[in-house]
């Protein structure tokens, strides 16, 4: 059994046992622990007037190139921090330093995601007085984040027309856990054999509500309308009006 998430790992040999009663309580108590931890991270982003994302995907979607970009264009408008899973190293969060915006990086090791209590402790070198966005970029993964609440104020899951379209069917749970879906990297489009009407369709079939946006990190093709999503989420949470980007 995963000990980070409860998922029930197949082990051969002949006799029985009743593991799954045990399983599943294992996994109650952990997530019923982690989302007491995510209501605390909650009333402080709320009390704080932050506007908080975790960005979710798969390895390679582009979320790092994502959140490159929309720091260099938008940190001289908002104060930004931002959280950086991965199981090892610290190598994208050496990219996110790069922009001049404050990161700190949480390695799991072995696991497969963040939860909540790593999240609260990976804001404590951060002056929050000065936080409008935190970004949160979860361990890439399209399985256990989705179970897993943070405290954020929204999932935003990257999918990059490299993969297929029917991601969003194969990881429901992700996709339907999800207020947002950033389909990137569409520069290259004219050179993959991928349906965007059917990606959408696809995505919606799962999650009605969800929105999306199409863009591309590298030739700045669509970011305008994730900036000013995020103007208004921050709008929001400070309790004001919609600003225009």
């Amino acid at each position: 059994m995963c000990i980070d998430c409860g998922c029930a790992a197949p082990h051969d040999h002949d006799h029985t046992h009743d593991h799954q009663g045990r399983t599943v309580s294992i996994e109650e108590n952990l997530l019923a622990k982690n989302d007491r931890l995510a209501k605390r991270n909650r009333e402080l982003f709320q009390d704080r007037e932050m506007f908080v994302l975790n960005l979710v995907s798969s390895p390679g979607s582009g979320k790092t190139s994502i959140l490159e970009r929309t720091l260099s264009d938008l940190k001289t408008r908002y104060g930004f921090a931002v959280l950086e899973g991965d199981q090892q190293t610290a190598n994208d969060a050496h990219r996110i330093a790069a922009t001049g915006v404050a990161v700190e990086q949480i390695n799991t090791g072995t696991g497969c995601h963040l939860d909540a209590h790593m999240v609260g402790h990976g804001l404590e070198p951060f002056d929050l007085d000065v936080v409008d966005l935190l970004m949160i970029e979860n361990v890439g993964n399209l399985v256990c984040p989705a179970t897993f609440d943070l405290g954020e104020d929204h999932k935003v899951v990257v999918l990059s027309v490299t993969e297929g379209e029917d991601k969003p069917l194969k990881y429901p749970d992700m996709f339907r856990a999800a207020d947002v879906m950033i389909i990137n990297k569409t520069d290259l489009l004219p050179h993959l054999n991928f349906d965007l009407e059917q990606c959408r369709a696809y995505a919606r079939q799962v999650n009605p509500n969800l929105e999306v946006f199409e863009l591309s990190c590298q030739s700045g093709e669509g970011m305008d309308a994730w900036y000013t999503w995020l103007a208004g989420g921050v709008a929001v949470k400070r309790g004001k009006e919609q600003v225009t980007i």
